[in-house]
């Protein structure tokens, strides 16, 4: 999970407050309904285990599957019926049945202790984790058997979640908003550094394209599962002693401690359960990174918030699940195997919109009721100094003191970072050279080189980067979160199968405005699913939650059918990239910014005061619904533009309005300090990625991301660690 979905977990989190009480007893219709709840389950998941044992590549039928399992006529001498039954087919249902039921309960745990029904078993960073291993076992060790990437993933797997924990509980007791925080920028970080190998290493990627789908093709006899049963156990284990401890954390903290438990120690032993679950399914089938959202969010919505029946009832759907996904894989695409996270998200998706859609959303412990905005307060940081008034004759202009100041320092960085970025690179020209040049003065070579095969590329980079800065703005003060960003609403995801598309229909690389069209497209899709936007948000949320989901596997499931050149240059794409990026892409993104950016400072006016109150703003004469409706659309054009320009760059319109808010103050929404705090973001990375490697050009969405992760977890933790 990203970042940005971490911040739309935060956003949705349920307050302690609106819990159950979990120490009471069930009532009686409770009680029956949760025991015929998981009567139905078992008699579900042994059904799919007997049609996974009896379905196969092997033409051995369900009645030889029984001869064989009861050992009846000599079945068990039989060679060939041993090979399929008992070396092929058992193996592999009982890894789909513990890796289902480890996710369930890896994904149940989570949520309970962060009291967040949207938690997923990525956010401790445990999938990045276990990419980033596999794909350095293949990149720097030559890595080619299934044993070696069980060990690299587990390996790279707990190595994240150390991390997450060591962040977690290095202040504030390892809270269940360090948690979120902490696994997110691990796993933003791990990831790009998977990009940095991925993209020096054609083998690599063409390796990891096709492990990342997820899979149980690969098990093959008892060997890894007895390998790693005994980890399996123990998460298991200390999942069982952790259920008491978190139904007193779901009081609240000074609770749980009245009760005699300690919140610090039960989140580190979550912790410690979903990294050895997680870890473990990691390493035997690969990330199925869905599957934990689904089947906590199914327990949920049929047995309520109580961890105990919560856990249980998690396991079982996710071993249901996992079952039935591996057996529809092998016979939907026969006599090949589909990948089996792209048949969880097509049986998770559509269920999990369903379920938001109905009347089960009150048994999830949530509500639509969006966060309530703090009033911004001249009090933070200091005194502020009074404004300016300039006058002349009947006009007058507010100018915000410091607000004014920090645009004139961001301009000025900006110069800088371009006078930078021209200059970077294998000439040999001094900064003065470069800067002339920049201006037109100076050798006729140098211009040429300069403004010709250079400046292009960084005026691309400056239209995108001061789009997604200005569309991260609007996302996160229409949302009153500072993790949220458009990528929530599917921006990312239909931009990237719009140029898929384009790349197929046409066969040669996609136009600019491919880009913009799959974006709209994308939110139109989740709006019109989820009901639309209405006034609230949770709807929309979770819609683009699943649509991402299902759409991140179908672009997968794209790429590794693809030849490796072609999917080698769509990795850098989907990446983020400004290589190739000129003057002829920049012009239409910058006609876009001249439309949209003042377009954007008029909406801002509203905008702030919607971080009061829904009533308070409306008693101003503010209109919240339409506001947010022209903010989203706002927002999705300019995410569109910059994602036509340079691909999905993470990580800037994140960052950029929460840079740009410190510097202008937190009185007035920063528009125009998030539009230029971006551009000088992506300048910069693009300069870096150029530079850093000899020879070797680094995508500037990896720089963000990798660099990005860190430094966003210090600013929202930093400051008296409240990132909230």
């Amino acid at each position: 999970m990203t970042l940005s979905q971490a911040g739309a977990a935060v956003q949705a989190r349920t307050e302690p407050d609106a819990e159950p009480d979990p120490g009471a007893p069930p009532s009686g219709p409770a009680r029956r309904t949760t025991r015929l709840t998981v009567v139905g389950i078992l008699a579900a998941l042994l059904a799919l285990t007997a049609l996974s044992l009896s379905v196969g590549a092997g033409e051995v039928g369900p009645g030889r599957v029984l001869d064989y399992l009861l050992d009846r006529g000599g079945a068990r001498g039989d060679s060939r019926l041993a090979l399929v039954v008992g070396d092929l087919r058992l193996p592999r249902t009982l890894t789909a049945l513990l890796v289902g039921t480890a996710l369930g309960v890896a994904g149940a745990q989570l949520q309970s202790v962060t009291r967040n029904p949207l938690a997923e078993t990525g956010l401790l960073g445990v999938n990045a984790g276990a990419s980033l291993g596999v794909v350095a076992g293949i990149a720097l060790l030559g890595v080619q058997t299934s044993y070696g990437y069980l060990a690299f993933a587990f390996g790279g797997a707990v190595l994240a979640s150390t991390l997450v924990l060591l962040i977690a509980g290095s202040r504030g007791g390892g809270s269940p908003m360090r948690l979120v925080l902490g696994g997110s920028a691990v796993g933003a970080t791990f990831g790009g550094l998977t990009g940095v190998l991925i993209v020096n290493s054609p083998e690599a990627y063409d390796r990891y394209r096709v492990w990342v789908l997820g899979s149980l093709a690969g098990v093959e006899g008892w060997t890894t599962l007895r390998q790693l049963a005994p980890v399996l156990g123990a998460g298991f284990l200390v999942a069982a002693f952790t259920t008491r401890p978190l139904a007193a954390l779901a009081l609240g903290d000074d609770l749980a401690r009245g009760l005699g438990h300690r919140p610090g120690a039960t989140r580190a032993a979550v912790a410690t359960a979903v990294t050895l679950l997680t870890a473990s399914a990691v390493a035997l089938a690969g990330p199925i990174s869905f599957l934990g959202l689904l089947a906590g969010f199914l327990a949920r919505a049929a047995a309520g918030p109580r961890v105990g029946r919560l856990t249980l009832l998690a396991g079982l759907v996710g071993a249901a699940v996992l079952t039935g996904a591996d057996v529809l894989a092998r016979v939907v695409a026969r006599p090949f195997e589909a990948p089996v996270s792209v048949i969880v998200a097509l049986i998770g998706a559509p269920t999990l919109i369903a379920i938001v859609r109905s009347r089960k959303t009150a048994a999830l412990g949530m509500t639509d009721t969006a966060p309530t905005g703090s009033a911004p307060s001249r009090a933070e940081g200091g005194a502020a100094k009074p404004d300016l008034v300039l006058r002349r004759g009947a006009l007058s202009v507010l100018l915000p003191r410091r607000s004014a100041l920090a645009a004139a320092g961001l301009a000025a960085a900006l110069l800088a970072a371009v006078v930078v970025s021209a200059h970077a690179g294998q000439s040999e020209l001094d900064l003065g050279r470069t800067f002339r040049a920049v201006f037109g003065y100076g050798d006729r070579l140098d211009v040429l080189l300069v403004q010709k095969f250079r400046l292009g590329r960084i005026v691309a980079g400056l239209a995108a980067g001061a789009a997604l800065g200005l569309a991260g703005c609007l996302t996160q003060t229409l949302a009153r979160n500072r993790l949220a960003t458009p990528e929530l609403l599917g921006v990312n995801d239909g931009a990237t199968a719009a140029v898929l598309f384009s790349v197929t229909a046409s066969g040669t690389f996609g136009a600019w405005w491919a880009g913009p069209l799959g974006a709209l497209a994308a939110v139109l899709v989740v709006t019109l699913v989820a009901g639309g936007l209405g006034a609230r948000g949770y709807r929309v949320l979770v819609v683009g939650l699943a649509m991402s989901a299902l759409a991140s596997a179908v672009i997968q499931v794209a790429m590794a059918r693809r030849s490796l050149n072609s999917a080698g240059a769509l990795y850098v794409w989907t990446s983020g990239s400004l290589n190739g990026r000129d003057y002829a892409v920049a012009t239409p993104v910058l006609t876009g910014l001249a439309v949209l950016v003042p377009l954007a400072l008029v909406v801002a006016r509203r905008l702030a005061v919607l971080r009061f109150d829904d009533d308070v703003a409306a008693s101003l004469g503010v209109d919240p619904a339409r506001v947010r409706l022209a903010c989203l659309l706002l927002a999705v054009a300019l995410a569109g533009l910059a994602v036509g320009v340079c691909g999905p760059v993470g990580f800037v319109a994140l960052a950029a309005p929460v840079i740009a808010g410190r510097l202008a103050g937190p009185a007035r929404v920063p528009v125009l300090g998030a539009a230029l705090v971006g551009a000088v973001l992506v300048v910069l990375a693009d300069t870096l990625g150029r530079v850093l490697i000899g020879g070797v050009e680094i995508p500037v969405g990896i720089v963000t991301t990798v660099l990005g992760g860190p430094f966003l977890l210090w600013v929202l933790l930093g400051r008296k660690g409240n990132p909230a």
